[in-house]
């Protein structure tokens, strides 16, 4: 499928369809896990940075596209937009199905997602607390922080990579089982943005580590 620029900004046509990925660069980490899956897909979708720092995910002309002030959003030729990272990366499987990331069967489907549910409820969920209201860079924009509700998520955070040490242990390469999906994507930028927010995963836990090397060697993880 050909694909051309005009100063960058002409969007890559997938099955007839034209998209811009509205993005933001690390340590952002829901934007990482669409850029990590079109990096395994070998996609190439134009970007267009939302400097968060600035603000300019509140700015009225971005809250047209979500009005959550959230990225990333998938803009569609149509006027659609897509946000939600996972619900993105739905949507390119769909066009783009080869290699599946999702699941190749029912089995494997369900895996999937229950992996990433669960990485989502015991990972993510506590750590996003940590990140509003136990760490001085977002005080700036959240003055109504709950320290102590955010060091206690700390704990939270800390038993669930224990626990995923735990799930690891039987000795399978990848979270879902054989082979590598997006719920590694979703787990990895956890783990990642879990140490950005001073949250590193615990010496004892050589299962999650020896995962998180095998994850994080893959080319697509610098994306």
């Amino acid at each position: 499928m050909a694909r051309g620029t005009i100063a960058g900004q002409i969007a890559w046509s997938i099955m007839g369809t034209r998209m811009k990925l509205y993005d933001e660069h690390m340590p952002a980490p829901n934007p990482r896990k669409v850029r990590i899956f079109l990096a395994e897909k070998g996609i190439e979708v134009p970007r267009e940075r939302v400097a968060m720092m600035k603000r300019e995910h509140k700015a009225p002309e971005f809250l047209k596209k979500n009005s959550l002030g959230q990225v990333p959003v998938l803009e569609l030729d149509d006027g659609t937009h897509i946000s939600e990272s996972v619900a993105i990366c739905r949507y390119l499987e769909a066009l783009h199905p080869t290699p599946a990331l999702f699941g190749r069967d029912a089995r494997e489907m369900a895996m999937v997602e229950m992996w990433m549910r669960r990485a989502e409820f015991r990972l993510w969920a506590p750590m996003g607390q940590v990140w509003i209201n136990d760490d001085p860079r977002t005080a700036i924009v959240n003055p109504n922080q709950f320290p102590e509700y955010g060091a206690r998520n700390r704990k939270v955070v800390a038993h669930a990579m224990k626990w995923l040490d735990g799930e690891l242990a039987d000795g399978r390469p990848w979270l879902a089982g054989q082979s590598y999906s997006m719920a590694d994507i979703v787990l990895l930028c956890g783990i990642d943005f879990a140490k950005f927010v001073n949250m590193d995963m615990p010496e004892e836990a050589t299962h999650l580590r020896a995962w998180h090397a095998r994850v994080s060697a893959r080319p697509s993880a610098a994306a």
